[in-house]
């Protein structure tokens, strides 16, 4: 029973948050929660990918700048983009200043806003310019940049799901996951997954580097929370887009940390 429901939490993870080919075989709560449980996993892969897409354009003889414009948009790419679409959305129902429900309608709408479209422009020129500066200093700073603000993007969407966490619409991935994830869950596999990309850092570059390495995580979980519980204030909870809002927010804060020193 657990290995099953350990195999369902993990096409739930890579099911809901990638494009991968991997069929999601349970939709209720148990999977759910293991699904958001294994979401940091979901993030590494996404974030290996975008590191050796990277690696190879600077083999094939591209400057820092191309290998950060890709390892930005393979994210992307493995997502359809929700996580961008959700952050713009976010941005337009936080930006329209209106009730609840009218934010929550504007969110709805295919279309994107001005809010949408700055709050875009900018968090990825903030990635791309972070992701550079990290390539400039070489393949592997950059390369575990790549990793580590996708497992913190994912374990953001992880502390997001806890138990509290109310949904703002009695349908959709918000719905199917807010609130799934004991407390202590969530802090287990934050705790977990902070201390791996610390040692990981550690191995590869140094103490100080380990320490850079879990500061950046903070920084992305400081960052998806204090969205979060502006979103849940502004919205009475979270839904697909805040979710989507959160996790291009965590992935950010961690480059941006990264790059700094």
């Amino acid at each position: 029973m657990t290995s099953s429901l350990n195999s369902d939490g993990i096409r739930f993870a890579f099911g809901t948050l990638t494009v991968l080919p991997v069929r999601v075989t349970r939709w209720d709560r148990e999977a759910a929660r293991a699904g958001m449980l294994c979401a940091p996993l979901a993030g590494l892969v996404v974030g290996l990918c975008a590191a050796a897409v990277g690696g190879v354009l600077l083999v094939l003889g591209s400057g820092p700048l191309l290998a950060a414009v890709a390892s930005a948009a393979v994210p992307a790419a493995l997502t359809r983009g929700l996580h961008l679409d959700g952050l713009a959305d976010t941005a337009d129902g936080l930006g329209s200043g209106k009730p609840a429900d009218d934010a929550l309608r504007i969110m709805k709408q295919s279309d994107i806003g001005p809010f949408g479209v700055i709050t875009l422009l900018f968090v990825l020129f903030a990635q791309v310019a972070a992701l550079h500066e990290l390539y400039a200093a070489g393949w592997a700073h950059g390369a575990a940049a790549a990793a580590v603000s996708a497992v913190a993007a994912r374990l953001a969407l992880t502390l997001a799901s806890r138990a509290g966490v109310p949904p703002a619409r009695p349908d959709g991935l918000g719905a199917a996951v807010a609130g799934a994830v004991p407390v202590r869950g969530a802090v287990a596999v934050a705790v977990a997954v902070t201390a791996a990309c610390a040692g990981a850092a550690g191995a590869l570059f140094g103490p100080y580097a380990a320490l850079h390495s879990a500061a950046a995580v903070l920084a992305a979980l400081t960052a998806a929370h204090l969205l979060l519980r502006h979103c849940v204030r502004r919205f009475g909870g979270v839904t697909g887009d805040v979710f989507g809002g959160i996790a291009e927010t965590a992935a950010t804060a961690a480059l941006v940390v990264l790059a700094l020193g």
